[in-house]
């Protein structure tokens, strides 16, 4: 069986900007990894209610499931909840469960739940809460999208939410060779390699240390055996000193 396809929605201007390294879809890629589930695609797109829409709209198509991240906090540019709403056609509002969960929190702190705080309890309709242990607005899914926050600690915490949720495929499998010699010299026999393992996926990821030219190649697959058999017949090809 195929594992499912994934594509993550990274949403912000100060990821574009360069004010803020994206944390998230390294993790998300690592997570899914784990679970079966195949991140195919990745984009990143401003604070721009069209191109959000638009993103949504061609990855929800192109995949079986889409994680986003970023935008779904108090202030006024926090608009994704919006765009998802669009992208579905569907009206939003505040939701009573989404408020009483913000109300218990803030009162818990002795803290106003104002009207900006209130914002993130507006949930598109036909959606499913994502829990938030962490700083407790919801994030929501709808149909085969998943909306979480941009904050690190948070986005980690409402994916390990999310991820029972989840139907995952065969978990991807990983090993790894350090080969010192020239990407030129290994892509032929590299290549051939790859033809008799077509299963799997066999990467190059060359380096220059001290003067002397390498490649790390990496081998990835759901098959075990496969992927043993394939790292044997590299160390073979490749003998190390």
């Amino acid at each position: 069986m195929t594992n499912p396809s994934a594509a993550m929605l990274v949403i912000g201007d100060e990821i574009l900007s360069g004010r803020t390294r994206d944390a998230n879809m390294y993790y998300l890629a690592g997570e899914f990894t784990k679970h079966g589930i195949d991140l195919k695609e990745v984009r990143v797109v401003s604070d721009d209610p069209d191109a959000i829409v638009d993103a949504i709209t061609a990855l929800r198509t192109a995949h079986d499931l889409v994680v986003t991240s970023g935008g779904i906090g108090p202030t006024h540019d926090d608009i994704t909840a919006d765009c998802v709403a669009k992208a579905f056609g569907v009206p939003i509002d505040i939701r009573d469960d989404a408020r009483a969960l913000l109300q218990a929190h803030y009162d818990r702190q002795g803290t106003e739940l104002n009207a900006a705080r209130l914002r993130m309890a507006r949930i598109p309709d036909g959606a499913c809460l994502i829990d938030n242990p962490v700083s407790i607005a919801p994030g929501f899914s709808i149909e085969n999208v998943h909306v979480m926050a941009g904050v690190p600690a948070v986005f980690q915490a409402m994916v390990a939410s999310l991820l029972p949720n989840l139907t995952g495929g065969a978990p991807l499998l990983s090993q790894s060779l350090r080969i010192y010699r020239g990407e030129g010299e290994i892509a032929e026999p590299l290549g051939k390699l790859a033809a008799e393992y077509p299963v799997l996926s066999i990467g190059s990821y060359p380096f220059q240390k001290d003067g002397i030219y390498g490649a790390n190649i990496v081998i990835r697959g759901a098959d075990g055996d496969q992927v043993d058999k394939a790292m044997s017949a590299l160390a073979a090809l490749f003998p190390q000193d």
